[in-house]
């Protein structure tokens, strides 16, 4: 099969690669991470202007009209360049559940403003007894009057300190496992009751645990039909999936040209160490495993924007695992062959192999999706 990228594919990919070597060399991404918005306000800036958060949106809506390959190629640069912008979760998840869930009036309201990049949406779905399942849902909503009453918990919202629209998910009927009962809703997060916990994360980004005191809501808020949101929640965690392995591949793309710059720099015994056989076939190894991820991530970017079916649940899910474990390969593979330096904070790599964990955790790690790829395998 042909997998190369047709000309508009390929201008986008360069934009976005040009943009990140301009704007986000290393020592800049530690600046960022220092600050309180824990990312860069200017490059989030030129992603607007340059159309970038419009990619994934329908031309309708003011977007790209970009599919899951589009996004693959804007995700892998970001990952090459360990960008810190919550892109992911406001543009492919928060706008993905809003452009699937949310009626016309709420399109416009919202969606034109995460396109732009002037509005940035937060995603709560998981709460601390979750365990990545995205159906573990205790927040509760009530319905009051014309509105609804939440109270619940959300952790690890990244980006959600700086959010100026939160999508939670809560139940309004049902046990805390059921499918059945689950809800969506819309939140400024100046809305009273609302309480957000800041802290960072192992890969240099900002997570966020949410607090719902009794937050009433209008009818408004509600995305989609009440307690039917199960399936868009798992339609949409499928389409940020294929992103995050997409961002993984560029990841370890770094990860690997770092290690192999280094196994030719280093010298021991008056030669560099990249002669040493045991490391040639470490590097080896390290590339082998990158191929098999690229190869998947391409093959989840295929079927992100598919209809829901079993046979794209378990793409997504073997795809989810193969990036998971070829993350820890390499990043362990990579400190190894770097030695201590491969663990300090001022050198790069360590941040990558932060970067890759990250990743692995974020909405399923990779045993939570071998389970689940059999689990579908044994119900087919």
């Amino acid at each position: 099969m042909d997998f190369r990228l047709n000309e508009e594919q390929q201008m986008l990919q360069d934009t976005v690669a040009r943009l990140v070597r301009g704007e986000y060399s290393f020592e800049k991404r530690l600046e960022f991470s220092e600050t309180d918005l824990g990312f860069s306000a200017d490059f989030w800036q030129q992603l607007s202007e340059l159309g970038l958060t419009a990619v994934p949106f329908s031309e309708e809506l003011g977007g790209f009209g970009g599919g899951g390959v589009e996004v693959q190629s804007l995700m892998a640069e970001l990952g090459r360049g360990l960008c810190l912008e919550p892109y992911m979760q406001s543009v492919i998840l928060g706008g993905g559940l809003i452009d699937q869930a949310g009626n016309d009036n709420q399109k416009e309201n919202w969606l034109a403003g995460i396109a732009s990049g002037e509005l940035k949406a937060a995603v709560g779905l998981q709460e601390p007894q979750s365990f990545y399942d995205l159906n573990n849902v205790e927040t509760r909503a009530e319905k009051k009057g014309e509105g609804y009453v939440l109270n619940g918990r959300k952790a690890v919202v990244i980006g959600g300190h700086c959010a100026d629209l939160i999508v939670v998910s809560a139940r309004t009927s049902g046990d805390t496992r059921d499918t059945d009962g689950i809800s969506l809703f819309a939140l400024s997060p100046d809305t009273a009751g609302v309480e957000r916990r800041t802290y960072p994360t192992i890969d240099g980004a900002k997570g966020c645990d949410i607090t719902l005191n009794n937050v009433q809501v209008g009818a408004d808020a509600l995305l989609g039909e009440e307690g039917n949101a199960a399936d868009v929640i798992e339609y949409q965690a499928g389409r940020a999936i294929a992103a995050l392995c997409a961002e993984a591949v560029g990841v370890m793309e770094m990860a690997n040209e770092l290690t192999l710059d280094y196994l030719k720099q280093r010298k021991q015994f008056g030669v560099p160490i990249g002669k040493f056989q045991v490391l040639q076939h470490r590097m080896v190894d390290m590339m082998s495993e990158l191929e098999q991820a690229r190869s998947m991530a391409i093959l989840s970017a295929s079927v992100a924007d598919s209809e829901q079916s079993d046979e794209r649940r378990r793409v997504l899910a073997a795809a989810k695992n193969v990036i998971g474990r070829a993350g820890q390969f390499i990043s362990e593979s990579g400190i190894q062959s770097h030695g201590g330096i491969g663990m300090t904070w001022e050198y790069n790599f360590a941040h990558y192999a932060k970067r890759l964990i990250a990743i692995n955790h974020q909405l399923g790690d990779d045993d939570f999706h071998l389970e689940r790829y059999a689990s579908l395998l044994q119900a087919s």
